[in-house]
């Protein structure tokens, strides 16, 4: 008993700073890339900060250790402040995965730096380094999963054609249900390994012919 709590508050002081990077990064993006196309909502809001009090949801944070599915605090926006609504709402929809994919990438970069300095620093850090890479990861891949209310569904809502688009939103109110039948079987998996593995493997070879 006492192995296994020690176990999850190493994983838990040893994933906090991936987890809470990847929360605060991906909602400021959606954030400032939607005040950049001229929705003010999220400004209003208080959420153009990289201050992760304002984008962090505690109970979100813990379900993610506990079962590992949690949330942030979801950046409101309103798309008819968009000169171009369907468009500018899939930019705003991409920006936080893609933030996270920068994230990783950066943090593997520096990770790389460091060994190549020979800058000493312990297992601990390196565990770290390397959640806070896969975290935000896992962030950008499931944000793209199409289930509503996830990144992903924005941007296939806005490329279906009105009536289809209809239909689709329609699911929205089995989406718990459809997030508790991926998570509870090992569906997810079959997604997450092989995309995980394929993008951890294009960064390492960019990483490569740059350093």
């Amino acid at each position: 008993m006492f192995d296994d709590l020690g176990g999850f508050l190493i994983n838990l002081i040893a994933g906090l700073p991936g987890i809470v990077i990847a929360m605060v990064v991906h909602e400021y993006a959606h954030a400032r890339v939607a005040f950049a196309l001229g929705d003010y909502t999220p400004q209003m809001q208080g959420r153009l900060t990289l201050n992760p009090a304002a984008h962090v949801d505690p109970i979100g944070l813990l379900m993610l250790f506990l079962v590992h599915f949690g949330w942030a605090k979801p950046v409101q926006i309103n798309p008819m402040n968009f000169s171009n609504p369907r468009r500018d709402d899939i930019l705003v929809s991409l920006a936080g995965p893609a933030s996270n994919l920068i994230t990783a990438f950066l943090a593997l970069i520096l990770l790389v730096l460091l060994a190549k300095l020979d800058v000493p620093f312990t297992e601990g850090l390196l565990v770290v380094f390397n959640l806070i890479i896969i975290y935000n990861i896992n962030f950008a891949i499931f944000n793209m999963l199409p289930i509503p209310p996830l990144d992903g569904s924005h941007i296939l809502r806005n490329l279906l054609p009105y009536e289809l688009a209809r239909q689709f939103e329609s699911l929205e109110r089995y989406s718990f249900i459809f997030l508790l039948i991926i998570i509870a079987t090992p569906i997810l998996s079959y997604v997450f390994v092989p995309l995980q593995r394929f993008i951890f493997g294009i960064f390492k070879g960019i990483v490569g012919v740059l350093l």
